[in-house]
């Protein structure tokens, strides 16, 4: 079975790519918002989040605090790789039991759909890597109007990224998601060429 990966920088429509693939019946690992359910889920996870970030990160009624998380790490580039020291194995071992699990299932490949694939090195583990990509300024306006935020705080964000151009050399394939695209096709065109590799296997 293969194991692809899909990235792409914030606004390019990774998840928009990833619900086209679902359609043709390819199972999806959307690491980030697996992430998010294991910080609060996983008590091993929880007890070292609480060691290194303070008990107040969680709420009274053990909600974890993400503004409160979010604002001790975004400035803070130590306290940020140690919150990806701690939660990045956690989510990395959660998609190989994930993995394991759709090739019982029967599965030709997966998808793992993941914002920081290579930062986290997450790509080591995967066969190929699909890269969404577009425009940054239609990348800005997705995310303004999303997160009904300002243009600076997107570019701020944006900043903390890997240059979209980096991974667009490293990809095995590339998706454009700006407005005139036909992704549906390029969808349709990458998805004929994995099961043709998958055949080879």
């Amino acid at each position: 079975m293969l194991k692809i990966g899909i990235t792409g920088g914030i606004g390019a429509g990774k998840s928009t790519v990833c619900r086209l693939f679902e359609g043709l019946q390819i199972p999806v690992y959307y690491a980030d918002d697996r992430a998010k359910w294991l910080m609060q889920h996983d008590e091993e996870l929880v007890d070292k989040l609480k060691t290194a970030f303070g008990e107040d990160i969680y709420t009274q009624d053990g909600s974890l605090d993400r503004p409160k998380l979010a604002n001790i790490v975004f400035n803070n580039p130590e306290a940020l790789k140690t919150l990806n020291s701690i939660t990045h194995p956690e989510v990395l071992e959660d998609g190989e039991r994930w993995q394991r699990m759709q090739k019982l299932n029967g599965a030709i490949y997966t998808l793992k759909e993941a914002a920081l694939l290579y930062e986290s090195g997450s790509n080591e583990y995967l066969d190929k890597i699909i890269v969404v990509a577009a425009d940054e300024e239609s990348r800005i306006e997705r995310v303004m109007q999303r997160d009904n935020c300002s243009r600076e705080q997107v570019l701020a964000r944006l900043n903390k990224q890997m240059p979209q151009a980096d991974k667009v050399k490293l990809a095995d394939w590339v998706i454009y998601n700006n407005d005139n695209d036909d992704i549906m096709a390029a969808v349709q065109k990458i998805h004929r060429q994995i099961l043709a590799l998958s055949q080879q296997q």
